[in-house]
């Protein structure tokens, strides 16, 4: 039952890490266009061969 005082610190510390990250990533607009994201990636390839 001790091993508990360690691991419920460890858990809340690292949820707290992870809730900052997310929280970092929406405040510098890390998500703002992700389906323009997604097309550019898979146009982006055609785009630049020539057409035969």
């Amino acid at each position: 039952m001790e091993i508990l005082a360690i691991l419920i610190p460890v858990s809340l510390l690292l949820g707290g890490i992870g809730l900052a990250a997310f929280f970092w990533a929406m405040k510098t607009k890390q998500f703002d266009d992700p389906e323009g994201d997604a097309q550019r990636i898979l146009t982006k390839e055609w785009d630049d061969h020539p057409k035969p």
